[in-house]
């Protein structure tokens, strides 16, 4: 975790967006990973783009995910998912994904149409309270990393969790080959 000083998420509902502060609230009991081992650190919020955050906590990409949001596009209907990838790799957008959405095209969703649907900041988006219906696609790579690092909804900081954790949020699919390495 680097130098970051982290403490329970659900705690410090200031330091996350509030869709992602909603599903720490209602987290399920039964969920595979508790809620008070999602944890939260404040950064700064210009350092949140990955390689600054990284260089500056001392925190490994091996240990970094992001969260991307892909728009696709089916007879008329757009169709959003998140995918979830290391910072080591980067996300089949039109390989794995578009086939996973089953759409001609898949995009990197618009800034504004990204934020406007997630109610998360630009460059904070994270897979913890995304709208129901979309897709969560995890590279099973996060799964396969004990801990990892990924936005909190907002810049001015970063959820460290157990990479399990992922997999198992509602809607959420681990995919292999999601990614490949950069």
């Amino acid at each position: 975790m680097g130098t970051l000083q982290t403490e329970p998420a659900r705690t410090r509902p200031d330091l996350l967006a509030a869709p992602v502060a909603a599903a720490l609230a209602s987290w399920p009991g039964q969920a595979p990973v508790d809620v008070d081992a999602v944890l939260v650190a404040p950064i700064d919020a210009t350092l949140a783009d990955t390689a600054a955050f990284c260089a500056a906590y001392e925190v490994g990409l091996d240990v970094s995910a992001n969260c991307v949001v892909i728009a696709g596009k089916r007879e008329g209907e757009i169709r959003y998912a998140a995918c979830v990838v290391l910072a080591t790799t980067r996300a089949d957008v039109n390989g794995v994904v578009r086939r996973t959405l089953d759409v001609r095209k898949a995009s990197f969703a618009p800034m504004a149409e990204a934020v406007e649907s997630t109610g998360m900041e630009y460059g904070g988006i994270t897979p913890i309270g995304l709208p129901e219906s979309w897709p969560i696609l995890v590279d099973a790579r996060v799964i396969a990393t004990p801990h990892v690092i990924i936005g909190s909804g907002v810049r001015h900081s970063k959820i460290a969790l157990p990479g399990p954790a992922l997999g198992a949020l509602p809607g959420a699919r681990v995919v292999e080959g999601l990614a490949r390495p950069t």
